[in-house]
């Protein structure tokens, strides 16, 4: 009865994010792997290179746009449904934990918390594995006899269908499994207790089979286990790095304690700690549960610092209700006002979705990514306006924006030349070879503070740079500079910024002669007339041109025109 209240409530306030074009990883993954099998049938995707990732978000796509039809509005909408249930998982999960006090509210705070507010709507692996994940835990948390055997089935599914959505969410079961055997060891004297154990080592360690069964089609398909070699370089083998790991595990320890405000109900669950508990107050977390969420978190914290590439906070997703769960408990027990706290961190929480932090971080971490989407979709638009046969010199995710129409920025596809960044490196490489391009789309690859503002990430920049890939975009102008052009269209919004770049070409004529003799004009109208002609070109038009010359009375003349050094 719940559902229908809960997705209610997503659906209407991201209710104007539902038509935004596709955004980031969904243009360069997901949404291109789901088409691929809406309209080929294949689990392999065809016109975006394969990674290994689980079809289990393609087939659920795919199967609901042959409901919906292939709209964004639509795809956005089965998100929201699938962040409904997850909601609903927390709800179950907290329920059983503590109280339908504590519960409610941990929904509330989740449902608000600008990470999990802004990956409500965008179609990315890791909302699917989310639902399914918290749904694994909720029935593996409740243990009451009568349940026991249907919710032991439950687990061994939901913990499945979260594996074959990204199969990084193997490291919730893999960790629970882990603690069932340490505690079989515990209690192996203990008969009922072993069998008891046994039972849930072995659902647990289930959904490998079918991540297993997975990979082994993945491989007999390309040829690969995990995706291409670069795939598996870039998010597991080159990361390995002591280093490296430690600082990653800094990172993810502020992700899962601080980042996007949730240092407030954090802080505020520690300083709790430090009153007594009344006489009056409701119990705490069953001590063998509370157990299993530390081993999960802790799991997840440390395995989330040696795989992937980028510290995506989304990969933790799962995790951010847990956290909210533990402090709102805690809350609850110690503090007879603990409403004042949960008042204090909604309102952080609500400010975190439109206020930006003062260091760098990823736009899809609130609603940062739709001031992203909003610039793109404008620049495209006047490019589509402007100079619609150009070839565009630009980054991933411009790239896949501008070449495939399906992702909402523009009904046709339009010619492309990638470099990685906007950086100092990859624009000299690209002013290497100017011929090749007519336009250039730029834009800000990286949020980091404005230079006048506080920057509380610069000092790790050195760090992040060796390790993360983080640069420094050049302005538009400078941009401008280098490749020797004109800045003809360009917009900001909240340190998001894009911009196009027009290069006006500069041509040499040369006069071939006529297959059949005939009238020759002057010099100098020949000249004016191919000024006349350079003039009306579309600046976007080819690099190298053949214009055909008609003199009165005469057989065509062509021009050969290219580019002058």
């Amino acid at each position: 009865m719940l559902y229908p209240l809960f997705f209610v409530a997503i659906y209407l306030s991201h209710y104007r994010l539902l038509r935004l074009p596709y955004f980031w990883d969904e243009a360069g993954y997901y949404i291109p792997a789901a088409w691929d099998f809406f309209r080929l049938g294949t689990l392999i995707p065809q016109t975006t290179v394969t990674n290994g990732h689980p079809p289990l978000p393609s087939i659920l796509l795919a199967a609901w746009w042959h409901l919906s039809g292939y709209v964004i509005s639509g795809t956005r909408t089965l998100v929201c449904m699938v962040a409904a249930a997850a909601l609903l998982g927390v709800f179950k999960l907290a329920k059983t934990l503590t109280t339908t006090a504590v519960a409610a509210v941990t929904v509330i705070l989740t449902t608000i918390y600008p990470i999990w507010y802004a990956q409500s709507t965008l179609a990315h692996a890791d909302i699917f594995a989310a639902a399914f994940t918290l749904w694994g835990l909720a029935f593996y948390l409740d243990r009451a006899e009568p349940t026991r055997k249907r919710n032991a089935f439950l687990v061994a599914v939901m913990f499945s269908l979260a594996a074959l959505s990204k199969e990084t969410a193997i490291v919730t079961p893999a960790a629970l499994a882990l603690w069932e055997a340490i505690l079989l060891i515990r209690d192996r004297r203990e008969l009922i207790l072993r069998r008891l154990h046994i039972v849930w080592l072995v659902v647990l360690l289930a959904p490998i089979l079918p991540l297993a069964a997975w990979y082994a089609y993945h491989y007999h398909q390309t040829g690969f286990v995990f995706g291409n070699p670069e795939f598996l370089r870039y998010n597991a083998t080159a990361n390995l790095d002591a280093y490296r790991i430690a600082l990653c595990l800094w990172h993810r320890l502020l992700h899962l304690t601080t980042h996007m405000n949730l240092f407030v109900p954090v802080v505020g669950a520690i300083a709790v700690l430090f009153i007594p508990v009344p006489s009056s107050a409701p119990p705490s977390i069953p001590k063998a549960k509370l157990q299993a969420i530390v081993i999960v978190l802790l799991a997840n914290w440390i395995a989330f610092s040696i795989l992937g590439g980028a510290l995506l906070t989304r990969y933790l997703l799962p995790m951010y209700p847990l956290i909210l769960l533990l402090c709102v408990a805690t809350w609850h027990r110690h503090l007879r006002q603990w409403w004042a706290l949960a008042a204090l961190s909604a309102a952080a929480f609500l400010a975190g979705i439109w206020i930006n932090p003062p260091y760098a971080f990823a736009p899809e971490d609130n609603l940062t990514y739709r001031d992203f989407i909003v610039l793109h979709q404008r620049a495209v638009h006047f490019i589509d306006q402007a100079y619609p046969q150009a070839t565009v010199l630009t980054a991933w995710p411009a790239t896949s924006e501008l070449n495939r129409p399906e992702l909402g920025y523009t009904n046709h596809p339009v010619k492309t030349v990638a470099i990685q960044n906007f950086a100092i490196d990859q624009i000299q490489k690209a002013a290497a070879d100017p011929g090749s391009y007519d336009v250039a789309l730029i834009f800000s690859t990286k949020w980091e503070p404005p230079p006048d503002r506080i920057n509380l990430g610069q000092r790790n920049q050195s760090a992040d740079k060796k390790y993360f890939d983080f640069h420094h975009d050049l302005s538009p102008n400078d941009v401008a500079t280098l490749l020797h052009g004109d800045v003809v269209w360009q917009a900001r919004n909240k340190g998001e910024w894009a911009a196009v770049i027009h290069f006006p070409r500069i041509v040499q004529a040369a006069l071939v002669p006529p297959d059949k003799p005939g009238p020759a004009w002057p010099r100098s109208t020949l000249y004016t007339h191919i000024c006349d002609m350079a003039r009306s070109t579309s600046p976007s038009a080819p690099n190298t041109l053949a214009h055909s010359v008609m003199a009165p009375g005469s057989s065509s003349r062509t021009l050969p025109i290219s580019p002058i050094p």
